[in-house]
C-alpha cells in the first residue's frame, strides 16, 4: 500500500454538456409562446455565451431558461460568469448579455483552499498549488475524504470544484 494518498481539486466544465443545454434552450425559447416576436436567442462561441432579446425582461427569462437547462444537465452554475449583476446591456434595438466558461481555479482562490485546508486539518494533510487545480495529499484516506466533504458544504468557493485523480 502506498504510503501516501492524494488527489486533485480541479474546476473543468464539460464543454458537451454546456452545448447540449445550450441547444435545447434555444429549441425553448424557439417553441414557447411567450418568447414570439422578441428576437430571443442565445449562443455559444467557444468559451462565450450571448443572450439577446428585444427587451431586458425577456433577457433574463432566456437565462433562466439557460440556468435551468444548465442545471439539469448536471453544469454547476458557478461555471458560467454573467458579471456582477448579470443586467442585459442595451445593444441598437435589443438587449444582450454576455457570458464566460470558467476553468480551472484562479491562483487566488487556489489560495483561499489551500489556506481552508491548512487551517481546518493542520499539518495531517499537504495542499500544494499546481497551476489551475490543487493537490491535497495525507497519509490518512480518512482525512482526504473529509477535505473533500468540507470542500463541498463551502459556499464561499467561487468555483465549480471536482475532486480526481484519487490514489
Amino acid at each position: 500500500m502506498a504510503s501516501e494518498s492524494s488527489f486533485d481539486v480541479v474546476s473543468k466544465v464539460d464543454r458537451q454538456e454546456v452545448a447540449n443545454a445550450v441547444n435545447q434552450a434555444a429549441k425553448e425559447i424557439n417553441t414557447r409562446f411567450d418568447f414570439r416576436n422578441v428576437g430571443a436567442s442565445v449562443e455559444l462561441n467557444g468559451d462565450s455565451l450571448t443572450l439577446k432579446a428585444s427587451s431586458e425582461e425577456r433577457c433574463l427569462a432566456v437565462l433562466d431558461v439557460l440556468q435551468t437547462k444548465l442545471v439539469k444537465r448536471g453544469v454547476s452554475l458557478k461555471s458560467v460568469d454573467f458579471g456582477e449583476e448579470a443586467t442585459p446591456k442595451a445593444s441598437g434595438k435589443e438587449y444582450r448579455l454576455d457570458g464566460v466558461l470558467k476553468e480551472g481555479l484562479s491562483q487566488e482562490t487556489a489560495k483561499k483552499i489551500a489556506k481552508q485546508i491548512r487551517d481546518e486539518f493542520g499539518k495531517s494533510v499537504k495542499p500544494v498549488i499546481q497551476g489551475d487545480e490543487l493537490r491535497v495529499s495525507s497519509k490518512s484516506r480518512d482525512d482526504l475524504q473529509a477535505v473533500q466533504r468540507a470542500l463541498k458544504a463551502n459556499e464561499d468557493i467561487d468555483a465549480a470544484l471536482q475532486f480526481t485523480n484519487y490514489r
